[in-house]
């Protein structure tokens, strides 16, 4: 197929692909069939059968389009029927338009020029007939990508490889990257392997966004076992000298609370963000430290506290007091300077002048205020915590120093030490909250595009995710791994439309 971009090469399945489009030669495409030459035996059937007419779809997604020519070619897909079908439009008699399928994400083409038809005379567009995304034979799920030409014109365009959009199903990607997640677990000690702290609580959270996203408990052991093999490690009720891992574990045990109902884990986030409180200082106008130890006034730890104040504010009926605390800290940090003019956060403040310190823009940093605003606008009904929340994420969705050729990179890479392999989980999971929270969910091409990249690049045969979501496959480890399956769970979250967290009376 020659040089060929990255995006052209391959896909990822379930939910998760929304690449570029390219224009091929014609010499890449295989010769034409249809439908009816192939044998009835080989036609793949799951909720429908390949060759049903279009007008049996329950439902129509317009997953991705392509031009070529002035034409336009179109995937449709019915989530409900796990099928598809092309369309292409703006025409002339004789233009061309078939589907590709494939099962392993685009990677290999199972069959080419499915349902492949022509405008016919006197009209100026056509659609194919159906095909089918799973094989109810084997048990397999594909992908789909539409692909047309001008009659009159060699080349061919596609569109992106795009497969049934669920949050539930086994095998999907999300799927496999948590169950190869779980098995980094340690029962004994209740963390993680591989990684710290801290990480762990990123590790627990991902697993139970996942249950929460998908209605897969087959992990929920996990939760209590956690819980109770750790609450008496460090300073106690997961609390240690850092302000910020305490932060993490505050919003895990909000998380499990959200999925369990069981209050220990509500109170014992209460806790913790009483514990995080108390850091509170006048250095800078205020501001919560960084350490109990030390005066430094950072992003991360007042961007957490902001989202758990509020989502604890969410979760306790009549609470007004956290709710003041997370007003009071996000007027703080707004006005505190860390918000750089491009809209990015950087790392703090200079302990000596109360200015922002230049330092690194870390996508993690970028991504929690996202998550936390989303939950202030939640919690008081004011969607301008939800246009403030757009404006950073316009920023850093289309910042050239954070994703370079499109793909989320952290500035660290290829080699980020024991903290940073966790940092663009927890954005991409962020920005997956603010995404589900707004009407057309404006980031979902974006999300989608590093599913797909993190899927085709940073993962091996077994489903373990590395560093580097553009490639090469380095630095295995339960923090990468926490990154690669929150890439593939984010597209997958508010798929039902935008709803409040859960409130719960206890």
């Amino acid at each position: 197929m020659g040089e060929v971009p990255r995006g052209m090469r391959a896909a990822v399945t379930v939910a998760a692909s929304l690449l570029a489009m390219s224009v091929l030669p014609a010499s890449a495409s295989a010769e034409v069939t249809t439908v009816n030459e192939r044998a009835p035996g080989n036609a793949i059937c799951g909720t429908v059968c390949d060759g049903a007419p279009v007008e049996l779809a329950t439902e129509n997604r317009l997953a991705d389009g392509a031009t070529i020519f002035g034409r336009s070619i179109e995937l449709h897909i019915s989530d409900r029927d796990a099928a598809g079908w092309a369309t292409i439009g703006n025409g002339d008699p004789t233009d061309e338009v078939w589907l590709d399928r494939s099962f392993d994400g685009g990677e290999t083409i199972a069959e080419e020029r499915l349902g492949y038809t022509t405008i016919p005379a006197g009209q100026r567009g056509t659609s194919t007939l159906l095909s089918s995304l799973e094989d109810q034979a084997t048990g397999r799920d594909a992908v789909l990508r539409a692909c047309g030409k001008a009659g009159n014109r060699d080349d061919v365009v596609c569109t992106a490889w795009i497969g049934v959009e669920t949050p539930s199903g086994t095998g999907r990607p999300a799927t496999r990257a948590i169950d190869a997640l779980v098995k980094l677990y340690d029962a004994d000690t209740g963390l993680w392997k591989t990684t710290g702290w801290w990480n762990s609580a990123n590790a627990l959270t991902a697993v139970i966004d996942y249950m929460l996203v998908t209605g897969d408990r087959r992990h929920e052991w996990i939760i209590a076992n956690t819980y109770e093999k750790n609450l008496d490690a460090q300073g106690g009720n997961f609390t240690n000298d850092y302000i910020d891992d305490t932060g993490w574990w505050a919003l895990a045990w909000i998380r499990a609370y959200d999925l369990t109902g069981d209050p220990r884990y509500l109170e014992t986030a209460k806790y913790d963000a009483d514990y995080m409180w108390a850091s509170r200082d006048d250095v800078c106008g205020g501001g919560l430290v960084w350490n109990i130890h030390q005066r430094y006034k950072n992003a991360v730890t007042n961007e957490l506290f902001i989202k758990v104040a509020a989502s604890l504010h969410n979760r306790i009926p009549g609470d007004t007091e956290y709710l003041q605390r997370a007003l009071e800290i996000w007027r703080w940090f707004e006005a505190s300077g860390m918000i750089n003019a491009e809209n990015l956060v950087n790392d703090g403040l200079s302990s000596e002048t109360c200015q922002n310190n230049g330092q690194t823009t870390w996508t993690y940093n970028q991504g929690i205020i996202l998550g936390a605003l989303t939950e202030l606008a939640w919690a008081t009904g004011d969607d301008s915590y939800l246009a403030r929340a757009r404006e950073l994420a316009d920023a850093s969705t289309t910042s050239e120093f954070l994703n370079p050729q499109g793909v989320l990179t952290e500035p660290c890479e290829p080699s980020c030490g024991a903290d940073g392999p966790t940092f663009k989980g927890v954005y991409v999971r962020n920005l997956g909250e603010l995404n589900a929270a707004l009407v057309g969910r404006p980031y979902q091409r974006y999300l989608r595009h590093q599913a797909t990249e993190s899927y085709l690049h940073a993962r091996n045969r077994f489903d373990q995710y590395g560093l580097c979501w553009a490639g090469p496959i380095v630095g295995l480890s339960a923090a990468t791994q926490q990154s690669g399956a929150e890439a593939q769970l984010a597209p997958l979250r508010g798929l039902g439309g935008p709803r409040p967290p859960i409130v719960r009376r206890t």
